[in-house]
């Protein structure tokens, strides 16, 4: 399953690459190869100031070794080996109307000491952050996501949609990072899901990703905006920052186990701004946003 799941990242690394250079016209990704000394390495691709794309990150990674002590007291679990690998992609757009995305699948085994397999799981998802609301753009995501999910089964986008609302909150600031998507992880067999039957939805799901974000991005990168817009956009963007640093586990995975760290942080944008005390305008654009992330909707 490892090899099957590797490959696969491999080959969809280079599909959404070329996917989002297509829409650029300008700028294309550039690769880093890079080895973790415990062991495994990984394929870092930036894209940065190109026409649409201000800066953003497609990487796949696949490590291996003693799991390190602080992870084995988070997973509960002795002196044991790991593999773990994945893709993992953020998109910061330069044009204030075309929201951020990120989006991961991985898969990971624990060995004992022995070599045998005790424990192996998928997680993933992928997720919009817009700074401006357009209903229909998150309609678009959302029902993407769930025309993916519903080939494999018709209780996993409402179930995985909530656990993106559950999981992508900025507790200390009381709001969403974004208008969620999909989010499943420890997804292991089961009597109902076989380890293969979990590798083909999250393929499905890995597979849906250029349809749910491209025609977004064609859709609004020539809209015009103001200085202010892009003021507004690097304040959210602070808001992303601190969900980052502050809450994701993908993060905290990546520094606990010795990660690259400038693939491990290429999710930060470049130009970000934190206001004190900011509060946007009663009933502008900005306030209707802040309106939906603090309390999430059903788009579908």
């Amino acid at each position: 399953m490892k090899e099957q799941f590797y490959q696969y990242i491999q080959t969809l690394q280079d599909q959404i690459c070329k996917g989002l250079e297509a829409v650029d016209g300008q700028a294309k990704f550039r690769q880093d190869l890079w080895e973790r000394p415990e062991g495994g390495g990984g394929r870092t691709r930036v894209i940065e100031n190109g026409n649409v794309f201000e800066k953003g990150g497609v990487n796949i990674s696949a490590v291996h070794g003693a799991l390190p002590v602080a992870m084995q007291t988070y997973f509960g679990v002795g002196e044991v080996d790991f593999f773990a690998c994945g893709l993992s992609l953020v998109i910061h757009p330069k044009n204030p109307m075309v929201p951020t995305v990120h989006a991961n699948w991985r898969y990971f085994e624990m060995y004992d000491k022995e070599g045998k397999v005790i424990n192996s799981w998928f997680g993933g998802g992928q997720d919009l952050t817009p700074y401006y609301l357009f209903e229909e753009d998150a309609k678009h995501f959302h029902q993407t996501c769930k025309t993916a999910c519903d080939k494999h089964n018709p209780e996993f986008y409402p179930k995985f949609k909530k656990q993106c609302d559950e999981y992508f909150w900025n507790a200390h600031r009381n709001e969403a990072r974004g208008i969620g998507g999909l989010f499943f992880d420890h997804c292991k067999a089961t009597e109902a899901m076989s380890m293969e039957n979990w590798f083909a939805f999250v393929t499905e799901v890995g597979n849906s990703f250029l349809q749910a974000y491209v025609p977004i991005v064609e859709k609004r990168k020539e809209l015009p905006y103001t200085q202010e817009n892009r003021t507004w956009q690097e304040i959210r963007r602070g808001r992303y920052v601190e969900f980052n640093l502050v809450h994701d586990k993908g993060t905290l995975f990546g520094l606990k186990t010795n990660g690259r760290i400038e693939s491990i942080l290429m999710s930060l944008p470049p130009h970000v701004q934190w206001v004190y005390d900011h509060h946007p305008e009663a009933g502008s654009e900005e306030e209707k946003l802040i309106n939906v992330l603090e309390k999430p909707v059903d788009w579908i």
